[in-house]
């Protein structure tokens, strides 16, 4: 093996099967596991596309912006900005957009524009309605002032401490109601458990008045489970070997050694042979966050043809170690990272592979969708990680753990031996809503997630009692009615080309049932099983 060249390598030691928020496990003919044989997609499924193809397709959508805009009919102060392009198997392009106003970022002005093979606009999805303009983009309120009421908002609502919050910057707020001026200001400093905090505050540049709060770090919780022997792709150096995998966009696995701050040390090694199955060993963290972000990566590439979160072929970069007794694990889309801290007592790293799966979709959702983490469209984020989470660890076909629709099986988190969440009935465990109602946006966006957890479920499996790998499922539907399920596989293909398409930043879950819709149709035809599936689902958690 020469040096600088990728390469599989078996791994001794352990690696984590269950987490907080996802299980792993594998499918076994007969059971809720199994998925019937999906017939072959339509024409609008999208495409696989090499990085150079999909860089092509944003810098030629870049560079006709302008008549873009012109054809949309926006104003002269408006202008698009391409955040990414999917093209479809009959040569359809859906261009996502983020809009500008005067040179000011839009919330809630993204877009996606629907673009037959020979040119014609087909259709548009807008995150908002509403004409995007405001009278003046001079504010009467001083950033100074915004500041401080940001950095007062962290305190009191989250817990937030040693907060920080550097000068606001202005915006177009448009995400609801008539569009108007506004700061946004990040605050930074620690929420009470340790994690990082990165509390946006959205505040009327005229009148001083809080429009809207997201927190920036995407995070779970949980446990790891063993797994045994797992292969990795490492990189040989002139002095040994390192975890970077160069195969999946340069990945790399880094050290923070118990710091809460920095890149951390990158992991090397005088062989080829990583941890040894024990939470004292800094290195078996280190094999099981990048086993994770490894089959993550091949899930996103080999089932939807993705080459990456972004679809540019860049690989994410995975930290382990982080704090002290820091039970959680957060993505950060600012550095494009995982961070994973040792649970409780240091003894138990939370990098298993479905939290790989869970964190790095948070980011999957960052780069397309965008939903922001906050009301109905941050229940519907943070289901995206829960189903996606849950469809890499199914797709890795771990032997150890037997496919589960409870989410976080194995980690006993509240101590009673019962998993963290449940995707055919979320509501048993105390706090998930089974079904939409119109509080579900002043839920937090941990538990206004069994919503879509529950429509997946429903949409995968079917309701009612099913026994599996030596769980037992019983789904109910809100208004009693029968669903049958169209399988798993489908149905992650559905949620996948729905959230790359048709939902932005604003979706809620009456949108997201239009967006679900339109996906199955691109991809099964009108008025197929598929589409009744969908539909029947969401009727099944009280989204008409």
């Amino acid at each position: 093996m020469t040096p600088h060249i990728s390469r599989k390598t078996r791994v001794t030691g352990s690696v984590a099967a269950a987490a907080a928020l996802l299980v792993a496990g594998i499918t076994a003919a007969g059971t809720a596991g199994a998925t019937p044989a999906p017939t072959a997609a339509r024409d609008g499924a999208p495409l696989a596309l090499s990085t150079s193809h999909h860089a092509e397709l944003v810098h030629d959508a870049q560079a006709a912006t302008a008549q873009t805009a012109r054809t949309l009919g926006l104003g002269s102060q408006e202008k698009l900005v391409v955040k990414d392009v999917i093209k479809d198997a009959d040569g359809t392009t859906h261009t996502r957009y983020d809009r500008t106003f005067a040179g000011l970022p839009v919330f809630g002005g993204d877009l996606v524009v629907h673009t037959a093979k020979g040119g014609a606009v087909k259709g548009v999805t807008k995150a908002t309605k509403a004409p995007v303009a405001v009278a003046s983009t001079t504010a009467k309120i001083a950033p100074k002032a915004a500041a401080l009421a940001a950095e007062s908002t962290a305190t009191k609502s989250i817990g937030a401490q040693k907060v920080d919050a550097p000068a606001p910057h202005k915006v177009i707020w448009a995400a609801k109601g008539t569009p108007v001026l506004a700061y946004e200001t990040v605050v930074g400093g620690v929420q009470k458990d340790g994690t990082p905090n990165q509390l946006h505050v959205i505040t009327d540049a005229n009148t001083g008045k809080k429009l809207y709060q997201y927190q920036g770090i995407e995070n779970g919780v949980g446990n790891s489970e063993y797994a045994g022997k797992v292969d990795l792709t490492t990189k040989k150096g002139a002095n040994g070997y390192e975890l970077t995998d160069d195969s999946r966009g340069g990945h790399q696995t880094f050290d923070l050694g118990g710091s809460e701050s920095g890149n951390g040390k990158l992991f090397t090694n005088s062989t080829d042979t990583w941890g040894d199955g024990k939470p004292s060993n800094a290195q078996t963290a280190a094999v099981d966050a990048a086993y994770g972000a490894q089959e993550t990566w091949d899930y996103y590439k080999n089932v939807h043809g993705r080459s990456g979160i972004k679809g540019d072929g860049k690989g994410a970069t995975s930290r382990v170690h982080y704090g002290q007794n820091y039970v959680n694990a957060f993505w950060d889309d600012s550095c494009f990272c995982m961070t994973y801290g040792d649970g409780q007592g240091n003894n138990k790293p939370l990098t298993a592979l479905d939290v790989a799966g869970h964190e790095m979709s948070h980011g999957v959702t960052a780069a397309t969708a965008g939903l922001e983490y906050s009301g109905e469209s941050g229940g519907l984020n943070e289901a995206t990680s829960d189903i996606f989470g849950a469809s890499v660890a199914f797709y890795a076909k771990n032997p150890t753990e037997p496919g589960s629709y409870f989410i976080g099986k194995k980690i006993d988190i509240n101590g009673d031996g019962k998993p963290l969440r449940y995707m055919d009935k979320p509501s048993k465990d105390g706090q998930s809503l089974d079904n939409w109602s119109a509080d579900a946006g002043n839920v937090d966006v941990h538990y206004s997630s069994g919503i879509a957890n529950h429509f997946f479920y429903l949409l995968s499996e079917g309701s009612g009692p099913k026994d599996a790998n030596g769980d037992h499922y019983d789904s109910p539907t809100a208004d009693g009615s029968k669903v049958t399920g169209i399988g798993r596989d489908k149905a992650e293909k559905i949620w996948f080309k729905a959230l790359t398409t048709y939902m932005t930043s604003t979706t809620d879950y009456k949108a997201a049932r239009e967006a679900t819709v339109k996906a199955a149709t691109d991809l099964y035809g009108a008025g197929g099983a598929e589409v009744k599936g969908v539909e029947s689902a969401w009727a099944g958690v009280n989204v008409k």
